[in-house]
């Protein structure tokens, strides 16, 4: 039986987007962000073929386990740390290494002794405003941090960047100078590029690979599943392609006369005699229900404008100029030739909500 909405993933395009972080980011070690589900693409299978990244990166304990009991051993990086006694001791079971932001994290580890350490992210605040240790705080938890390590793991540096979108702006060059300045005598690894970073600040790269034993760190996320970070420009321009199609199918075609209104509240109202599909999914699969009138999907590759109020499980698509629809005809609701980029603008949202807020019933299918 096949499912009513499907998200196809393709592998070709996650590597090739790979490939573009690495061109961008020379020298640099790549941690993949694969949080949120791998930004709605499927944890364990996106992870799984994105198996040249140097590490993956994770927001919580449960998305660590999902990828360690899949059999994946590559180094995992868990943001957002411990916050008690048995999550330390499940991030130890599990080998992951932690990012520090708290000076509650320092003594959280000076209490619980481990006799393996992992390797720790010592996170500063440059100016994001969220986590972070305040960089007068910096040197005395490197100190601790490096005496709880005693030798047997990594201590890197890292902060994140809270405008890296946005092309010459003032804050992130503080943002940029200020870890410049606390970098300038650290031992070991560092790492600040997200995905706009690493394609308009080359500055967010410090320290080139076997350079004084150092080697940055990037941090690609939205740009991995091809969707362009930065505003006004789309991933095909950056050399990026769209992992994912999201697609459904028409489950209907009504012809309606003039003057006949399609949906609830009868929000919209044919001008003309008119040529009505509905497509088999809604706002329960993750289609933004407040798309305006006239956004756009894709019928059997030809564009045409989604009518009326999305329900939960159908929305209405205006057929009138396309030739023949019939039910069972592919419906793309984003993916290759309509970017989700676009699609997230029309909704008056960012594509990270659209991506990561896919419904778990939508099927997730490899591309062959």
């Amino acid at each position: 039986m096949t499912p009513a909405a499907i998200a196809v993933i393709r592998p070709a395009a996650l590597r090739n987007n790979l490939e573009v972080v690495r061109h961008a980011a020379p020298g640099c070690r790549v941690l993949a962000v694969v949080k949120a589900n791998a930004y709605g693409h499927g944890l364990v299978a996106v992870a799984q073929i994105l198996a040249d990244a140097d590490g993956y990166a994770v927001a919580r304990l449960e998305e660590a386990r999902q990828l360690r009991d899949a059999g994946i051993s590559r180094r995992i990086v868990l943001l957002g740390g411990c916050v008690d006694a048995d999550e330390v001791a499940e991030a130890d079971r599990l080998g992951l290494d932690l990012v520090i932001h708290d000076l509650d994290q320092v003594s959280l580890l000076e209490a619980n002794p481990s006799p393996a350490p992992p390797d720790l992210w010592l996170k500063v605040d440059t100016g994001m405003g969220r986590l972070g240790i305040e960089p007068g705080a910096l040197g005395a938890a490197r100190d601790r941090l490096g005496r709880w390590l005693a030798g047997r793991g990594r201590l890197r540096l890292m902060t994140h960047l809270a405008s890296a979108d946005v092309a010459d702006d003032a804050a992130t060059a503080g943002q940029l100078a200020r870890f410049a300045l606390l970098g300038r005598d650290w031992r070991d690894d560092v790492s600040v590029a997200n995905s706009a970073a690493i394609l308009q600040w080359p500055a967010s790269r410090l320290c080139a690979a076997g350079t004084s034993g150092h080697c940055d760190w990037v941090r690609p996320g939205l740009m991995l599943y091809g969707v362009s970070p930065l505003p006004g420009r789309f991933a095909a321009t950056l050399g990026l392609q769209p992992a994912m199609s999201f697609e459904t199918r028409l489950i209907a075609v009504r012809n309606l006369p003039a003057g006949r209104c399609v949906g609830y509240g009868g929000a919209w109202r044919a001008a003309r005699d008119s040529v009505i599909g509905v497509a088999a999914a809604g706002y329960a699969d993750g289609y933004p229900w407040h798309v305006p009138a006239q956004t756009e999907v894709l019928v059997n590759g030809q564009r045409a404008p989604v009518v009326g109020r999305v329900s939960m499980d159908m929305l209405s698509i205006d057929l009138t100029d396309l030739p023949r629809p019939r039910p069972g005809d592919r419906v793309v609701l984003w993916g290759e030739r309509l970017p989700v980029e676009e699609v997230a603008a029309r909704a008056g949202t960012i594509p990270y909500e659209l991506l990561a807020g896919m419904s778990p019933r939508v099927v997730r299918q490899l591309e062959a």
